[in-house]
């Protein structure tokens, strides 16, 4: 466990490995809350990606700065990350989401938590698909870079106010997004981040988007 220094006037937060259960296995985490935190924002991430994601992680930080606690997670196992096929399998990603989910409600740093979830490429259509879940509880979404529409039929189901978030440079994806957004039935939004690509690696595009994700995790996780 170690202590997070915290940016001018954020309250500190406490960061720890994690090993969150799903099913029958465990997979590592890293969970971090500042001090009198109400919420907690589970990330799911993109293919080829992890929880040491930078991307992520520099997300993360902005949410932290903000007072909301973060958990990332690896989804699949090491031995699981050797099948292409599980990295594309919403079904599996989104359910092993929603059992960390479970798993994070009985964890003493989170009783009470508001809970939110932030996902990125396919960890969006994980995201979704998870907040579809009869009883999920989840008290909203932001997707970056994401492909919500993978979640599909499911779409509709979604009752957490959802941001998509998309690059302006990102015409494929952006289309995605627009199209998942009119199968959604929540209050929902979509943020077009100007000159960004699909990985948001243009100067200041992440920071922007790092924004966006906490101005909607403020006004809806409290």
């Amino acid at each position: 466990m170690s202590f997070a220094e915290p940016a001018g006037g954020a309250r500190p937060a406490v960061s720890e490995e994690v090993l969150a259960r799903a099913g029958s296995i465990q997979l590592a985490g890293d969970l971090t809350v500042p001090e009198n935190a109400s919420s907690i924002v589970v990330f799911a991430h993109g293919s080829g990606s992890s929880r040491l994601s930078s991307r992520n992680r520099h997300v993360a930080r902005v949410l932290n700065d903000a007072g909301h606690g973060t958990l990332l997670f690896d989804l699949l196992t090491p031995e699981e990350e050797g099948d292409r096929g599980n990295v594309f399998d919403i079904g599996l990603l989104g359910g092993r989401l929603a059992d960390v989910t479970r798993w994070l409600r009985a964890h003493p740093r989170a009783a009470g938590a508001a809970i939110g979830y932030f996902g990125a490429s396919t960890g969006a259509g994980a995201s979704l698909w998870a907040a579809a879940e009869p009883g999920a509880g989840i008290a909203a979404v932001v997707s970056r870079g994401g492909r919500p529409d993978l979640a599909g039929a499911r779409l509709a189901a979604v009752t957490a106010p959802t941001l998509l978030i998309v690059g302006g440079d990102d015409a494929v994806v952006l289309d995605l997004n627009r199209h998942a957004r009119a199968a959604l039935r929540c209050e929902s939004d979509l943020a077009v981040v100007p000159g960004a690509t699909h990985l948001f690696e243009e100067l200041g595009t992440l920071d922007a988007a790092a924004r966006l994700a906490r101005d909607w995790f403020t006004r809806h996780l409290g």
